[in-house]
């Protein structure tokens, strides 16, 4: 049995547009030590995934579905039994850390408070463990640090604080949203650097939200392709880079910039992400990809197995053949 397993979740918000569906029907399983990459663009439905399983949702918000962890259905809990466990054993990153952080009060509160509360540390007992956590992202003189407030810390010690607060109570699960977004690319490297190091030691599993394909490279075993709400393309990060059978997943991969491209221009997929109050009735992405063909915008396809490569699962009207002769210029 898998630490997570999510089933068929969806998220809806109620707007004064009507009934919108950020997430329609995403299911994925999360095994110990393992890492899941969820990528697309910005109102892909990536944040709302985990939002939804961390009981985050905005007030507007519904979700259903099914997301187990370890037997339980964090969807079904009480706010009670949830809170045992978020902070817990499932902790959650915040893509920025300056808003994560509370600025009227120390980083040492802000640690300490997570263990009192969670594992009935004394007051001293808690500030040893927050230096021992400060010490292990990586921040000097973590003891005299302990004491300073978040403004007083660089973007990249912030988000170190943040993945030291996340890691405190040692979770099963650890949720990563945009971890490394406004961070330079040395940074950017350290932090995904220690989140292996740290997986590695303490065999954490990592749902890892980002539209960096260059971070999922570096981290993720597993992937998910999202665009409007819905998987695209799902499997081996491996399968992924190297063998995309998705349209979009293509385009996506054709937007990385390259060293041996020549020139300056770079790849882009056509038009903009969807209104999702108002997607099309096929695939969400047929009005902006190139190789759709008629039936792409009244027909939705259905996410289905690809035989020629394991635990790759897709959704699209072309055969994977098809694809990867137009991704090379040719025609089917």
């Amino acid at each position: 049995m898998a630490l997570l397993e999510v089933s068929n979740l969806s998220v809806q918000f109620e707007t004064p547009d009507g009934t919108v569906t950020a997430v329609n029907g995403l299911s994925f399983e999360l095994e110990r030590g393992q890492t899941v990459g969820i990528v697309g663009e910005s109102g892909s439905g990536k944040s709302q995934t985990v939002l939804a399983m961390m009981g985050l949702l905005a007030s507007n918000g519904h979700a259903s579905g099914q997301a187990l962890f370890d037997g339980q259905d964090l969807l079904s809990l009480s706010p009670k039994a949830l809170n045992s466990i978020r902070g817990n054993r499932v902790a959650m990153i915040f893509q920025d850390p300056m808003t994560s952080l509370n600025p009227y009060l120390t980083v040492e509160r802000q640690m300490t408070e997570v263990l009192e509360l969670h594992k009935g540390m004394t007051r001293a007992q808690a500030r040893v463990r927050a230096v021992q956590a400060l010490d292990a992202v990586k921040i000097p003189e973590a003891a005299r640090r302990l004491g300073m407030y978040p403004h007083e810390f660089s973007g990249g010690m912030r988000q170190r604080v943040m993945i030291a607060m996340a890691l405190l109570c040692e979770p099963d699960v650890l949720i990563a949203d945009e971890p490394t977004t406004a961070l330079d690319v040395t940074v950017q490297a350290q932090i995904i650097a220690l989140l292996r190091e740290l997986q590695r030691e303490h065999g954490t599993a990592i749902v890892m939200i980002t539209h960096d394909l260059g971070v999922v490279a570096g981290l993720c075993d597993q992937v998910m392709v999202l665009y409007g709400g819905r998987v695209m393309e799902q499997g081996s990060a491996e399968s992924i880079f190297y063998q995309p059978t998705h349209p979009y997943t293509v385009g996506l991969l054709g937007a990385l910039p390259r060293i041996e491209q020549d020139g300056t221009t770079l790849l882009a997929i056509p038009g903009a992400p969807p209104n999702m109050a108002h997607l099309p009735p096929g695939c969400p992405f047929s009005e902006r990809c190139t190789w759709a063909e008629p039936r792409c915008g009244s027909e939705r396809p259905a996410l289905t197995a690809v035989p020629q490569q394991a635990g790759v699962l897709r959704a699209c009207h072309r055969s994977p053949n098809q694809i990867a002769l137009l991704a090379e210029g040719k025609t089917p």
